[in-house]
C-alpha cells in the first residue's frame, strides 16, 4: 500500500512530479522481503546517487567559499555528510513515519541500525530530488537542510572527533589532558565488549562502552563532554 507523502513534500519543500520516486527513496530492502508484490524497488540505488550529489554540492560550496587547505575542507565535509548528521536531519524532518520497513525493522531499537536507515533515506531523497527536479533543486535542498549546519559545526569544532574535542576543551578549561583506562573486557574474541573510563587527573568523568577499545574511548569522551556541560547546543 502506497503512503500519502504530501506531508513530507511540504517538509522538504519539494513537490515531486513523479511521486513514486520519493516513495521509492523511503523503501528499505527489508520491506520488500515481506511485500514481494510492492510495485517499487528499494532505495539503495537512489541512495548511491544521492550520496554522490550530496558530496558534490557540499564540496562545491566549500571550495567556492573557504580558502582553507584540502585537509580541513575534507574534515568539514565529513562532518556535514556523515551518518550521524544525516540521521539527525532525518529526525528533524520527521522522515521515519514515511519509511517502508519490515515489521522487524520497525520494532528495532538498535540506535546504530536505525540511524543508518535514517541517514540512507536522506541520501535517497536527495537522489530522488535530483532525478525528478534537477541539480538546482537538489542544491537548494542541500543548502537549506545540510549546509546551513556548517557555521554551527565550525564555531563548536564539531568536525573534530569526541576524543579530540574533549582533549582540546579540557586543556583549554582546566589545563589537563584526559586519560583513558580499560575497566572491563568481556565476551568471546569475535564479540568483545570493552568498558573504558576517562579521567581528568584523578577524577573519573565517564564510562564508555564499545566493541573495540577505540569505540569505547570515543563513547567515554562523548559522555564526558556531556557530563562536564562542554557539548555545544544548537
Amino acid at each position: 500500500m502506497k503512503k500519502d507523502i504530501s506531508g513530507l513534500e511540504q517538509t522538504i519543500e519539494v513537490t515531486f512530479e513523479n511521486k513514486d520516486l520519493l516513495r521509492q527513496a523511503l523503501v528499505h530492502r527489508s520491506y520488500l522481503n515481506e511485500h514481494r508484490d510492492f510495485p517499487l524497488e528499494h532505495n539503495e540505488r537512489l541512495e548511491f546517487l544521492g550520496d554522490a550529489v550530496l558530496e558534490l554540492i557540499v564540496t562545491e560550496h566549500l571550495y567556492k567559499n573557504y580558502p582553507n587547505p584540502e585537509g580541513e575542507l575534507t574534515n568539514w565535509r565529513a562532518s556535514l555528510v556523515n551518518s550521524q548528521m544525516l540521521a539527525m536531519i532525518a529526525e528533524q524532518m520527521s522522515i521515519e513515519p514515511y519509511l517502508y520497513l519490515s515489521r522487524g525493522e520497525a520494532k528495532e531499537e538498535n540506535s546504530k541500525a536505525r540511524n543508518s536507515i535514517l541517514a540512507n533515506s536522506v541520501e535517497a531523497i536527495i537522489g530522488a530530488i535530483y532525478l525528478d527536479t534537477g541539480y538546482d533543486t537538489a542544491a537548494t535542498f542541500i543548502h537549506r537542510v545540510i549546509i546551513s549546519k556548517l557555521p554551527f559545526i565550525l564555531k563548536n569544532k564539531l568536525y573534530m572527533d569526541a576524543k579530540s574535542r574533549l582533549q582540546e576543551t579540557a586543556q583549554e578549561k582546566v589545563g589537563v589532558t584526559p586519560s583513558y583506562k580499560v575497566m572491563e573486557e568481556s565476551g568471546p574474541d569475535h564479540q568483545k565488549t570493552f568498558v573504558v573510563a576517562v579521567q581528568l587527573q584523578d577524577e573519573q568523568i565517564a564510562l564508555g562502552t564499545g566493541t573495540s577499545k577505540q569505540e569505547a574511548q570515543m563513547n567515554a569522551a562523548e559522555l564526558a563532554l556531556k557530563a562536564k556541560g562542554w557539548l555545544a547546543q544548537d
